[in-house]
């Protein structure tokens, strides 16, 4: 069984090690801080031997080249990341299979956050890395990607087992919960949700991770469809996501 580490790093960043006990198999999930990881690798008495990379961005791939000169870890990654480089050993997309020791997981291209981002699935062990595709009542901002794409990208994690476990990438489940009940004021299980994460995080607690259930329940960009029933899909998507790139709240 997989065993998992979340600690938070930088100003809003989470690190995940996770770890196949019956080989010692170690994988950081992207980068965000390389001292943060080893101390914490180093607290957990992990042995780094892996590096998976969810797409090319700083906070998630710009740790690779110290904790790879500390550890001789393997990167795998989307090809993008060559982009600040640190070219992946392994290049892998959509459909291609992982291996953490003992452990697999087959990767989801999830592309629109960045074209080339991707996903980790652990079907044995019901749970994803979906770095910055899906938050916890948001999605990535679309830098370079079209709303088509990532309304697909959405698609295929929305596909996922419902209980299907979601760790995400940072923590802006507060604020994306402000956005959320601006656009869906009559959702009662979105109400209750926001309750309960002002609860958590006034107790210094994370709100990751999540269920892939209660994101469908709660979550405006997977509730587009039905928040704007009168257009495409992912044009009310598209609607939604404009909305909270223009949200002050």
């Amino acid at each position: 069984m997989l065993q998992i580490h979340q600690f938070p790093c930088l100003s809003d960043n989470y690190g995940f090690l996770i770890h196949d006990p019956a080989t010692g198999a170690t994988a950081a999930i992207d980068t965000p801080d390389a001292e943060e990881i080893m101390r914490q690798a180093d607290a957990k008495g992990w042995r780094i031997t892996d590096i998976w990379n969810t797409h090319w961005h700083p906070d998630h791939a710009g740790g690779n080249a110290a904790i790879k000169a500390k550890t001789g870890a393997v990167v795998t990654g989307p090809a993008e990341v060559e982009r600040i480089g640190a070219a992946p050993d392994r290049v892998v997309d959509d459909g291609d299979r992982v291996q953490l020791g003992g452990i697999e997981a087959h990767v989801l291209n999830v592309g629109g956050h960045t074209l080339g981002h991707i996903a980790y699935v652990f079907d044995a062990d019901n749970a994803a890395f979906v770095g910055d595709a899906l938050f916890a009542l948001g999605c990535g901002r679309l830098f370079e990607g079209t709303p088509q794409q990532m309304w697909t990208s959405l698609q295929k994690l929305a596909a996922l087992p419902d209980d299907a476990t979601l760790y995400c990438a940072h923590e802006y489940t507060q604020s994306n919960a402000r956005f959320a009940l601006s656009v869906d004021p009559k959702n009662q299980a979105l109400a209750t949700r926001a309750a309960e994460i002002d609860r958590l995080r006034a107790a210094g607690k994370p709100t990751v991770p999540m269920t892939l259930r209660i994101e469908k329940e709660t979550n405006p960009f997977l509730r587009a469809p039905a928040l704007l029933p009168d257009v495409a899909d992912w044009e009310a998507f598209a609607a939604i996501r404009k909305q909270k790139d223009e949200f002050k709240g």
